[in-house]
């Protein structure tokens, strides 16, 4: 079965069980999900492809402010919701955070951004809008950042806007989904 994974991928699952295994997950709840994903890894040689099982690993970022009080979310043109930056790992993507930095760099418009070398928070969300083709879930590792210069961002293609959010003013439909990872990440850059 490995034999039709191209190497990239399974270089970056490599990677994924690396760092699933060096982390400290900072609650019961994220322990939990950090186990899931590592016994995903393990059981889905391909688990970080898109043509992989219809549940599949992604990378996100979280981009703050210098004082940690704002986060630059896109609204993303699938889910219709404000989210972090974000998505697929693709064929010449050598690490997770590497893929992580590529997908904020590239949905932020901030060509230097650089995100902190550790993980911040992990979640499994089901994917309900239309669009996603055979993906069915997301199994996410979140990463963050700073944005130097909070003018220094724009639209990308996959995405309707981009704009910067007071953490305890988040948009109401997503709230629920950037709260914790906005608390993780202030705790890890803070």
């Amino acid at each position: 079965m490995t034999d039709r994974i191209p190497p990239g991928y399974l270089a970056l699952r490599d990677d994924a069980v690396r760092v699933l295994q060096a982390w400290a997950a900072p609650d019961d709840q994220q322990e939990t999900l950090r186990v899931e994903l590592l016994e995903h890894c393990r059981s889905h040689p391909d688990a970080l492809s898109k043509q992989g099982p219809p549940a599949h690993l992604t990378a996100s970022a979280l981009v703050l402010n210098a004082s940690l009080d704002k986060v630059l979310l896109t609204l993303h043109a699938k889910a219709g919701l404000w989210l972090q930056f974000g998505g697929h790992f693709e064929p010449g993507d050598r690490t997770v955070l590497g893929a992580a930095t590529r997908e904020a760099r590239e949905e932020s418009g901030i060509a230097g951004l650089e995100l902190a070398p550790e993980l911040v928070h992990l979640d499994r969300h089901r994917l309900l809008a239309a669009g996603f083709g055979r993906c069915s879930e997301h199994l996410d590792l979140r990463y963050a950042g700073v944005a130097r210069d909070e003018s220094a961002y724009a639209v990308s293609d996959e995405s309707l806007d981009v704009a910067w959010w007071p953490v305890d003013a988040l948009p109401p439909e997503s709230a629920h989904e950037i709260g914790p990872l906005a608390h993780a990440a202030r705790r890890q850059l803070g």
